[in-house]
């Protein structure tokens, strides 16, 4: 920049000799030119055009801001350099057996740091074009007229001296500036480009390493065990050993700094269900009522469940980084390990649990082979013992504790799974396929001890969703015991498939075999398919009854989260039932809605769907879409609740569901009728509770009187309204509704608060007017 200051320098310089006044110059050198009106222009106008020359050399320091956040990139590049120097290095040894787990690592670190490099390289891009813009304004300075004729003259130049100077000094540092930061701009995106394309390298040799891994696998890799081979360890091989291990914790850093944002999810997931549980336990000790917990026998869930919360984030963690470093997954392993060993520690029998630390000492052995430092050799036989071992533990844990092993079917299975592995690493390692014989070993350990967790992860997640249940009931005041067999099993369900899907995704990880199938699904899933003029993929179809499932199942269990599982208690809070059947209809809706934009379903097709069905609707459906109008009008114009005691037809009862096809009638008897909401508008509806539960009865007495007099009425009517359960501000009517020639019959007219205890509070009031009477003498016939 100081050349170029100097080279706008030399014309104005080499102008100003040629000019032989100070001031004026002569029109025929610039008669054609923005400077022909020399005369006019003032010192005003002068030291405005310098004014604008400061503002253009001030925007070189927004400039020189880039150099921190440009320093900052090289420091993450730095960083990603170490990172990447050590993949490189691994990639290129081939004298050294392959970690699956590392590969696949290797692979997703490389993904990342192409995203990284790339995102460098944008903001970068972004820098250098408004650095560009900046030198651009900067170099039309050259161009300015109004400078062109001070540097012309000597004495404009003597007169705006001062202002020059620090022109002069602006310049300077502007070069300088942009000098600096142009410098660091071009090396940097140098280095980025140089990244990029080892980063595309190495990608490609990885891929290549996981593709042919399986099938060199099954080739001989080394010699067979029983050959020589070096047994001990040089000091060449420990200090080797030590960078190897310097590098895998320097690599496992780098990579979680990338999967932080996993982390953090995978630590709130835990934190939330922690408090979830807290929270329960807490709010039945506020109301001293933690005995009632006790009914639904939870075996794991504790009013501070630090331990199984951190299970839960253990058995979690695969699904929320499924190419974790090897490292990470046997740290995650070991640490599972310990908290299912406390969770343990006083519920199994002592051989049993000795069993179990047996299958711990087999893990770790196995994981510590290549932190010992061992020749390859031994290491070979340090495997063949271990894989050995775990053999014999395994048949001696399904011999002797089979049918312990029988209730969990899933650890039985998985126990003769890792057997199985555990033979095939043998057999692998005697013949050479080293490579093999750590897939199926660190498959089989990996599989079993996920398999305990989530066994375990299974059975306190469903009783923390009983937990949830009973807390509620205890808030709304509901009794004590409800028959939770079948939520137990629906829950337990969903929690499966969870379970299973979380172990089959890391058991076929380990073998490699994930991103294979991976792949597979999803060019099965979103390759287009005609069926006569429609287009679609299983993707779309799949989604459609994965998310209309969904709604289905919330709209089912999400009562039972606030306490509600349609006992007679919960009938009585009509309110937040009303807005239950709202949110589930909501659920309904929007999934289905969802549903139909997940399919991916041209709406033009969709519209052709539904004037088919409008023809089936004309056909024989009109009875069902009737139903389902039907319902959705109970449910907004409420002509009915649930909970509300209700005559229809030749039917009465409580109303105990309202669906949108149907409804259910819970009658006095105990039996469930289920009407069709069509058939309930079209008849004639008698709600006894639509605005509240008050009834009029009535009893009847036939007493050996003639008369009864006004005080022994007036008794009779403080009498009852001194009862539990009647309405105190109705007053009871008694009417003389049959005279003989000896007695008379009196009917008892009365409110009572409660529609559904109407015969309790008829056997009450015949009790105490029965007594009333005798206790005056007076004979009561029936």
């Amino acid at each position: 920049m100081k050349k170029l200051f100097f080279l706008i320098l030399i014309p104005f310089v080499y102008g100003n000799i040629l000019a032989q006044d100070t001031i004026k110059i002569t029109g025929k050198s610039f008669d054609s030119s923005a400077f022909a009106n020399d005369d006019t222009l003032t010192r005003s106008d002068y030291l405005l055009g310098i004014g604008k020359v400061f503002l253009t050399l001030n925007k070189t320091p927004d400039v020189g801001q880039f150099a921190t956040p440009i320093k900052a990139i090289i420091r993450d590049m730095d960083e990603d350099d170490s990172a990447l120097d050590i993949i490189k290095e691994r990639l290129s040894v081939t004298n050294r057996t392959v970690n699956i787990r590392n590969l696949q690592m290797f692979n997703l670190l490389l993904d990342h740091l192409s995203t990284d490099n790339k995102r460098y390289n944008k903001k970068l891009i972004y820098y250098d074009s408004i650095l560009d813009a900046t030198k651009k304004q900067i170099f039309l300075i050259r161009k300015d007229s109004l400078m062109q004729r001070i540097f012309r003259s000597r004495s404009l130049m003597e007169t705006f001296k001062p202002q020059l100077i620090l022109v002069h000094d602006k310049w300077q540092n502007a070069d300088s500036i942009i000098k600096q930061v142009n410098i660091l701009i071009d090396q940097t995106l140098a280095r980025i480009s140089n990244n990029i394309i080892t980063i595309e390298e190495l990608s490609t040799r990885a891929d290549a390493l996981l593709e042919t891994t399986g099938l060199e696998a099954f080739s001989k890799e080394r010699r067979y065990i029983w050959e020589a081979g070096t047994t001990r360890s040089t000091p060449t091989s420990i200090r080797g050993f030590s960078r190897v291990l310097s590098d895998e914790r320097k690599i496992t850093l780098f990579y979680f700094e990338h999967s932080r944002d996993q982390l953090s999810l995978l630590l709130f997931t835990g934190i939330v269900f922690f408090y979830w549980i807290f929270y329960n336990f807490r709010s039945a000790k506020r109301l001293k009522k933690t005995d009632q917990l006790d009914a639904i026998g939870c075996k794991f869930v504790t009013p501070v469940p630090l331990l199984i919360s951190l299970i839960f984030i253990l058995d979690l963690a695969p699904l929320f980084d499924l190419n974790a470093p090897a490292i990470y997954i046997e740290a995650i392993g070991f640490v599972l390990m310990l908290a299912l060993t406390a969770l343990f520690w006083k519920q199994m029998s002592h051989t049993l649990f000795y069993t179990w630390i047996a299958f711990i000492a087999l893990f770790i052995a196995f994981a510590a082979t290549r932190f010992l430092g061992l020749s390859f050799y031994i290491q070979r036989w340090w495997t063949f013992s271990v894989n050995l071992a775990s053999c014999v533990t395994g048949i001696y844990a399904l011999v002797h504790f089979e049918k312990q092993l029988r209730k969990f079917k899933a650890i039985f299975w998985v126990l003769l799974l890792y057997i199985l592995f555990n033979m095939i690493a043998v057999v692998c390692n005697i013949f050479g396929r080293v490579t093999l014989t750590q897939i199926f070993g660190a498959t089989a350990n990996t599989a079993l001890f996920q398999a305990v967790g989530l066994t375990v992860f299974v059975q306190f997640a469903t009783e923390a969703f009983l937990l949830q249940i009973q807390s509620s009931r205890i808030r709304k005041q509901y009794s004590q015991h409800f028959e939770y067999s079948g939520i137990t099993k629906g829950i337990s369900l969903l929690v499966a498939i969870l379970a299973i899907f979380i172990w089959l995704v890391v058991f076929f990880t380990n073998l490699n075999l994930y991103d294979l199938l991976n792949d597979w699904l999803i060019s099965f899933l979103t390759t287009p398919r005609e069926l006569g003029s429609i287009s679609f993929t299983f993707n779309g179809v799949t989604l459609f009854l994965a998310i209309i499932w969904t709604a289905n199942f919330l709209q089912r269990y999400i009562a039972y989260f606030f306490g509600d599982i349609g006992d007679d208690e919960a009938f009585n809070n009509k309110g937040p039932r009303s807005r239950l059947l709202i949110t589930r209809l909501v659920l309904l809706i929007v999934g289905f809605l969802l549903a139909v934009a997940a399919s991916g379903l041209p709406l033009d097709k969709i519209t052709v769907i539904l004037g088919a069905l409008g023809i089936g609707i004309g056909l024989g459906l009109q009875n069902i879409v009737t139903n389902f109008v039907s319902g959705i009008i109970l449910i907004f114009d409420r002509p009915l609740r649930i909970g509300d005691t209700v005559e229809i037809g030749d039917k009465k009862g409580r109303v105990k569901e309202i669906r949108v096809r149907s409804s259910t009638l819970l009658t006095p008897e105990g039996a469930e009728v289920i009407i069709p909401n069509g058939d309930i508008l079209s008849h004639n509806i008698v709600n006894w509770t639509l605005s509240d539960n008050n009834i009029r009865t009535n009893v009847s007495f036939m007493i050996q009187e003639l008369i009864i007099d006004d005080d022994k009425k007036q008794g009779i009517k403080e009498m009852i309204r001194s009862l539990p359960g009647v309405v105190e501000e109705k007053s009871a009517e008694i009417l003389i509704t049959a005279v003989t020639e000896k007695s008379i019959e009196i009917k008892v007219f009365f409110w009572c608060k409660d529609v559904t205890k109407t015969e309790q509070m008829r056997s009450d009031v015949y009790a105490a007017v029965y007594k009333y009477l005798h206790d005056r003498d007076i004979k009561v016939i029936w």
